[in-house]
């Protein structure tokens, strides 16, 4: 969870870090999260970079990249195989450990980002999620595209434009990222 790794991935946050031990998460689900809490500061530090007055909360984007699959410790086979059980569970196991519902909330909404109260935040959560391995899905970038977009003033195209580019170059690294997660065990 913490320490130097190959390829150079963020340590999680102390917090997170306990949260897993105490659900006794499978190594490989901590090497998963990391790689995705790594993503997600790239994709913030580039937001804030390129939409200075864009008022978004990094904090939160950041914890719950770092924990919004938490709940594959009670679904352990939902690490290898599709499922969803995990979402309600996380957010479960995370308010039952004294994490605010506010925070809680990425595990569960992490898999869905078209409801009517998803926030900036709940997005890049999910966005982190899906390009971590460089999987690109066209509804959630055009989301968040739009937002930025409505936030800068500028035009849909050219916020496209920029979010591609950061994406494109986020997953070129995709691969050292998944050799590293399945260098762990489940």
């Amino acid at each position: 969870m913490s320490g130097t790794v190959e390829p150079a991935l963020l340590p999680l946050p102390d917090r997170v870090a306990e949260l897993l031990s105490d659900a006794k998460s499978p190594p490989r689900l901590a090497a998963h999260l990391r790689a995705v809490h790594d993503v997600a500061h790239q994709l913030v530090d580039w937001i804030e970079r390129h939409c200075p007055g864009l008022y978004f909360d990094r904090e939160a984007v950041l914890f719950g990249a770092a924990t919004h699959d938490i709940g594959k410790s009670v679904h352990v086979p939902e690490l290898s195989e599709p499922g969803s059980a995990h979402e309600e569970a996380g957010q479960t196991l995370l308010l039952g450990r004294g994490v605010s519902p506010e925070l809680a909330r990425f595990a569960a909404t992490h898999a869905s980002w078209t409801g009517s109260r998803v926030g900036l935040e709940d997005l890049l959560v999910s966005l982190a999620d899906k390009i971590w391995k460089n999987k690109r899905i066209p509804d959630l970038e055009d989301l968040v595209v739009a937002r930025l977009a409505e936030a800068t003033g500028r035009k849909v195209w050219e916020e496209f434009i920029a979010l591609d580019e950061v994406l494109s170059r986020i997953g070129d690294e995709a691969d050292e990222r998944l050799e590293f997660q399945a260098s762990f065990p489940i």
